[in-house]
């Protein structure tokens, strides 16, 4: 390595340094306030608890609904993931093997839709789902979060469906293998690496979603967790309980940051090599 070469990862290291001791102390303060009375978060804010329960975490799942509120964000967030993927999938396929007419139009507005401001489509899209029985009910969310999901996992895995070999699709063809049957069987676990970067970033986003539920899902009985968090925080005032607060935050980051503790070697080397194809 030469001089400039270190001196370069010395500043990458710093600076990678900085960012994580600002992302994790905030996080890591959450996690010790959520163990905490009200009080004690006041007047010990950056000490350790004097008690460790789980008083907060029972008060915020049963007495704030959280966890009817996580149950709802898990059938929305798994049920959206499955038909993204699959849909996703499936057009990805078609327009990166196959000279459909039509085909690089279809492929430039899933791009342009990539570039669409999603509150820009709040009002016709609260109209829409009203039109359709939908407003304020969980399918009406799904296909809400499917269709603002489309576009990028179309996107990512064109690329991974046009760089397989043609040679592998024209055997299976020659087995007297079916479309269909080649494509689940034989095309679609040829990428797996695609498949399985592109089904964290969904999850990532879509759990955190907020706009699209706050805008079209006002029924407190099926709220996900990121309008919970806000309507918990906003409706008690000045008298918020923030023990179970703190504890409904945790309840809330801690899949998304399980997901990409345990996947974020699978993601990286997806997105390399996506990217390097």
């Amino acid at each position: 390595m030469t001089s400039g070469d270190r001196v370069v990862g010395a500043v990458s290291h710093v600076v990678l340094s900085i960012w994580a001791i600002v992302v994790i102390l905030p996080m890591l303060w959450t996690l010790l306030s959520s163990f905490k009375a009200t009080k004690e978060i006041f007047a010990s804010p950056f000490g350790l608890p004097a008690e460790w329960n789980f008083d907060n975490y029972v008060s915020a799942w049963s007495k704030y609904n959280f966890g009817q509120m996580f149950l709802n964000t898990v059938i929305v967030v798994g049920s959206a993931l499955i038909l993204v993927m699959l849909l996703g999938a499936m057009c990805a396929y078609v327009l990166a093997r196959f000279s459909v007419p039509g085909s690089r139009v279809i492929y430039y507005l899933m791009l342009a839709g990539l570039t669409f401001p999603v509150f820009l489509a709040i009002v016709p899209l609260f109209f829409i789902l009203q039109g359709m029985g939908l407003l304020n009910s969980l399918p009406g969310l799904i296909l809400t979060y499917v269709a603002f999901a489309l576009p990028f996992t179309v996107f990512f895995l064109f690329s991974f469906f046009k760089s397989l070999p043609y040679e592998i699709q024209e055997a299976a063809y020659v087995d007297g293998a079916s479309e269909w049957r080649t494509f689940f069987q034989v095309m679609l676990p040829m990428a797996k690496p695609g498949l399985a970067a592109v089904a964290i970033l969904n999850f990532l986003g879509l759990w955190n979603q907020f706009l699209l539920p706050v805008a079209l899902n006002t029924d407190q009985a099926k709220y996900v967790l990121s309008q919970g968090m806000a309507a918990f925080a906003s409706a008690a005032g000045y008298a918020v309980d923030f023990g179970a607060l703190f504890a409904a935050v945790i309840i809330t980051i801690a899949p998304v940051l399980l997901v990409y503790i345990f996947f974020q070697r699978q993601l990286q080397g997806s997105v390399t090599q996506g990217t390097s194809k």
